[in-house]
């Protein structure tokens, strides 16, 4: 991994190569000068540190919300080791995505982000198919997400409210799940209306979100276990394989690489800082660092939290359980179990939430922002329905009406939840596999295609780059395939795990909209610098 100096001469690239920047635009910032080489002009405004830019990322991999609302998810399949141990598996294989991407980031900074890495490094060839499936899948990912990330902020909410009023054995309020998808349209409706402030003010929020999280983490790891009166051995934290699950796979291995999703899920959206390149100063070096120093942060916050949190368990099935206090949200469980058990009242436990809600809502905040660039972008290349709408620019230089569709949209996701959770859930899952193959696409033409084309910007990962782009993407092939598999037997309509069926569906229509409409006129990425 290495950092170049900024060449002097002007430069050019052979097919999927990279640019060199050169300071012709008087700026000072060289990610502005890149820009413009990539034929782009300034329209968005660059006022991002690299703070801010990878406080984007990190608030959106959020180790509070991934980790909180699949801890069920660990605990059922596995339990501590593979949360413990599988956090570190996961981790270290998409570190080898994130320095993948960073490299490419480095030479292409823009806020197309993936589809337009594609394109460059596909060749002119394949480079608008390339773009397009890229393109759509990133962008359908990234609203998966938000629906995702707001959605379970809701149901958190549903939680802290039934516990607040006297639990599930107390006559405690259960919200409808009308109740909930209003929450959700409500945390969203806020989402856009923050997103519609001035870049100074997301990046206040976004450099508050992280130090939130940071912040968070560490309180909670303290707190929980410290409070709880009866804590769990290091031995079960670290050794305890639970194979006692009611979704009949006896397989250890099987259980282990289920366990996974828990961490996989969690450590996503960290291309917000790609996506952020044009509002970046120096982005072509800025945009990569805070891609993988937000990747590497959270894998070592993360870990802390998942310690902290699994020493206060003790009774798996209990926490699991639909008729226990939280009904069956073991994090929460965990939470105010801890501190009734001592104080004779969950309300300690209650504000731990808060804090961990307080996070979600910012992780989807963030997840609104780099929604909205990565639609603007896209959208200027005129690969969107009413694209002239969505790349529109307020007076405060931000994407205004691509920030309200990005919330209109997750707000129409979540409607399949009103009739069946098992839809919704398949759309959802979308924002792990289908976001992953948005970004094994273009390291894969980097790799292949572009291997000898390619031309590195200032981080590059030197002779390395070919090997840690090849093992990234057989991690993202092997994930998708494993994160297809059926997640109980017998396999009945309910119990089928639609991942595959969603992520199939995606690509069906991204494919047939391909054949029967763009081919005729997308044409990839086009310049507006002489517009």
């Amino acid at each position: 991994m290495t950092f170049s100096k900024s060449p002097t001469g002007s430069g050019g690239s052979g097919r999927g190569g990279g640019i060199t920047a050169v300071d012709v635009d008087g700026s000072g910032d060289t990610g502005q000068a890149r820009l413009n080489e990539l034929g782009y002009k300034q329209e968005l405004k660059r006022d991002l540190s690299l703070l801010s830019n990878f406080a984007f990322s990190f608030t959106i991999i959020s180790v509070l919300t991934g980790v909180t609302t699949l801890y069920n998810t660990g605990l059922n399949y596995g339990g501590p080791v593979t949360m413990t141990f599988g956090w570190f598996v996961a981790g270290a294989f998409t570190m080898t995505v994130g320095l993948s991407m960073a490299e490419i980031c480095s030479s292409f900074p823009t806020s197309g982000g993936l589809y337009y890495w594609s394109a460059r490094l596909s060749g002119s060839r394949w480079a608008p198919f390339a773009s397009w499936i890229t393109g759509w899948f990133n962008i359908v990912g990234q609203w998966a997400v938000t629906t995702s990330v707001d959605y379970s902020l809701a149901q958190l909410i549903q939680v802290i409210i039934l516990l607040s009023t006297g639990g599930a054995n107390g006559g405690g309020y259960l919200a409808s799940k009308y109740v909930v998808i209003a929450f959700h349209a409500a945390i969203l409706l806020s989402h856009a209306i923050i997103n519609s402030l001035p870049i100074s003010w997301l990046s206040f929020f976004g450099q508050f979100a992280a130090a939130w999280n940071m912040l968070g983490v560490f309180v909670l790891m303290i707190a929980v276990p410290t409070v709880a009166t009866e804590r769990a051995s290091a031995k079960f934290v670290f050794t305890h394989f639970n194979t006692d699950n009611s979704a009949g796979i006896h397989s250890n291995l099987y259980i282990f690489v289920l366990g996974l999703l828990m961490s996989q899920y969690t450590l996503t959206g960290y291309d917000a800082s790609a996506h952020m390149t044009e509002e970046t100063k120096n982005a072509d070096r800025n945009g990569p660092i805070g891609i993988i120093s937000a990747i590497g942060i959270s894998i070592v916050v993360g870990w802390g939290y998942i310690l902290g949190i699994t020493f206060a368990v003790k009774d798996i099935p209990y926490l699991l359980s639909p008729d226990n206090d939280a009904g069956g949200y073991a994090i929460a469980q965990v939470f105010y179990q801890a501190f009734k058990s001592r104080y004779g009242s969950g309300v300690g436990g209650i504000v731990c939430l808060g804090i961990v809600a307080v996070a979600i809502y910012f992780c989807g905040m963030s997840s609104v922002t780099s929604n909205s660039r990565m639609a603007y972008a896209f959208s200027r290349d005129g690969a969107m329905p009413l694209s002239s709408v969505w790349h529109k620019v307020n007076k405060h230089e931000v994407p205004i009406n691509a920030v309200w569709l990005s919330a209109f949209i997750s707000l129409c996701m979540a409607l399949p939840s009103l009739g069946s959770l098992v839809a919704f859930q398949a759309m959802v899952s979308i924002a792990t596999i289908g976001l992953y193959i948005a970004y094994a696409l273009p390291i894969f033409f980097r790799v292949t295609l572009a291997r000898k084309y390619f031309v590195p910007g200032p981080f590059n990962l030197g002779r390395y780059g070919v090997v840690v782009g090849w093992v990234a993407v057989l991690w993202v092939a092997t994930i998708t395939v494993l994160f297809s598999l059926p997640v109980t037997y017998p396999v009945t309509k309910d119990t089928l795990n639609y991942t595959p069926v969603a992520v199939g569906g995606l690509f069906i229509l991204v494919l047939a909209s391909w054949i029967f409409s763009a081919r005729h006129w997308f044409k990839g990425p086009v310049t507006n610098l002489g517009g």
